[in-house]
């Protein structure tokens, strides 16, 4: 990681309590109040910094709410405002209150998952919960409209529009300058009218096929594809789903990923997703759909989904008075392909360093501020990473390790671990003894497993 400079390190924030500043239900929020570093440049009395946050997802709305509470003058921009993306949807517990979500944003809350082994093994976990624990289940265009209308209220302007690109500036301190093409009804342009204007730094929050990425040369990186249908089922069958969420896992519905079923509202999702095969994901989704056949049989597709999922975060992040966030950053966690949390905290982390940096608004921030976010969100959430692409080599390279994977999930221990990790975002330490029993369990499973596909393989023969 690069180091930070001595000015941006001067930086100093303290919290009060101005009544004007209010949280999406209601309750008074924290505003930053900050003292820049002395070498950042002080904006005309009068100006205050103006950033352009890229897409409307859940990091890009999550950076506009906390910029414009901030006292940043903020433009979000969103191509599709009722944008579905393609997503199981599940957040963790600690998404809830950390980002003041009304309940009624969360369609289900799931207790139980059963996890289904190549075989058709099946271990239902969730026993390990606490009354009040759960995941929660949302639809984007839900979550993503709300998180945009909050950002609205604390003072942000939402644009319909496609990003095109931006011009860096020519002098030090100059205006970025983003193209982009504006959505209005009444201008009566298919695809939209060119227009531009001048911002002082910019948020890359347009997801994994990110322009503003391009624009920067942030450079590339592996992408599984995510495929999706949202099926509406019988209500007797959606009573099995009212808590209960699936994953199933196999060669059949992927080579390297899960194929799921996660409850909705009134339908459930099911779907899958590859990094190496994606010719065959249609393949992969028809196995996976065939695997939950008993439990959606009768069911009616009402949407077909797929977007490409980021496998590693870019090689870089920051250029200049750009970075990047969410899954343009590359912030979806390997093994379970989460990011929705990710999404909407490196949005607000970064949004933070922002508001920090240019002292609420009324400083030029440097390229330094930013890096700021990138070191401390690397700092929390660099081990999850690690810990998730380890087990993803480990369990997702064969059927056999894939055995072992689920039978060592019906252990009490691991649930507890696993829960805990996910539900909370922070890496479990374990006790000692019961780590040493683990590996001689998961040795045991793995050496099982392996003795079982080598049966099979004989039979098949």
């Amino acid at each position: 990681m690069t180091s930070l400079s001595s000015s941006a390190t001067a930086a100093r924030a303290t919290f009060v309590m101005p009544s004007s500043v209010r949280g999406g239900s209601g309750r008074r929020m924290a505003r930053l109040v900050t003292r820049a570093a002395a070498s950042s440049p002080k904006l005309p009395s009068g100006r205050r910094l103006r950033v352009a946050v890229v897409g409307g997802g859940p990091a890009g709305g999550a950076a506009a709410e906390a910029l414009a509470k901030g006292g940043v003058e903020t433009v979000l921009i969103e191509r599709k405002l009722d944008n579905c993306k393609p997503c199981g949807g599940a957040i963790p517990l600690c998404m809830v209150s950390e980002f003041d979500l009304p309940l009624d944003l969360v369609d289900r809350k799931v207790r139980k998952m059963k996890m289904i082994s190549p075989s058709n093994v099946a271990v239902d976990i969730g026993g390990t919960l606490a009354p009040h624990e759960y995941i929660g289940m949302v639809r984007r265009e839900v979550l993503d409209a709300y998180l945009r209308s909050r950002a609205e209220g604390a003072g942000a302007e939402v644009v319909n529009g496609l990003f095109l690109r931006y011009e860096a500036p020519k002098e030090p301190n100059g205006s970025y300058v983003v193209h982009y093409n504006h959505y209005d009804s009444s201008n009566g342009k298919a695809g939209g009218e060119k227009r531009t204007f001048e911002v002082d730094a910019i948020v890359g929050a347009d997801g994994a096929n990110s322009r503003v990425a391009k624009d920067m040369g942030a450079g590339d990186y592996e992408y599984a594809i995510a495929f999706q249908e949202r099926v509406k089922i019988p209500d007797d069958k959606m009573k099995y789903y009212e808590e209960r969420a699936e994953m199933y896992v196999g060669d059949d519905v992927s080579p390297d990923f899960y194929g799921w079923v996660f409850p909705k509202c009134d339908h459930v999702a099911v779907g899958t997703g590859t990094v190496t095969h994606k010719p065959d994901i249609k393949k992969f989704q028809a196995a996976t759909r065939l695997r939950a056949k008993d439990r959606i049989e009768g069911g009616k597709i009402i949407r077909v989904e797929a977007h490409p999922i980021p496998e590693h975060p870019r090689p870089k992040r920051v250029a200049g008075r750009v970075t990047l966030v969410g899954d343009a950053a590359g912030y979806v966690t390997k093994c379970s392909g989460e990011g929705i949390y990710f999404a909407a905290k490196s949005g607000r982390m970064c949004a933070e360093a922002i508001v920090a940096g240019s002292a609420n608004g009324t400083r030029m921030v440097e390229e330094s501020d930013l890096r700021k976010y990138l070191a401390e969100f690397d700092r929390l959430y660099w081990p999850t990473y690690k810990v998730l692409d380890v087990l993803q080599k480990v369990f997702y390279r064969s059927n056999a390790a894939r055995e072992a994977f689920v039978e060592m999930c019906a252990d009490d221990y691991v649930q507890r671990m696993t829960f805990d990790s996910y539900l909370y975002k922070r890496v479990v330490p374990g006790n000692p003894l019961d780590d040493i029993k683990l590996a001689v369990n998961t040795i045991g499973s793995l050496v099982r497993a392996t003795a079982l596909r080598r049966e099979m393989e004989k039979v098949t023969l």
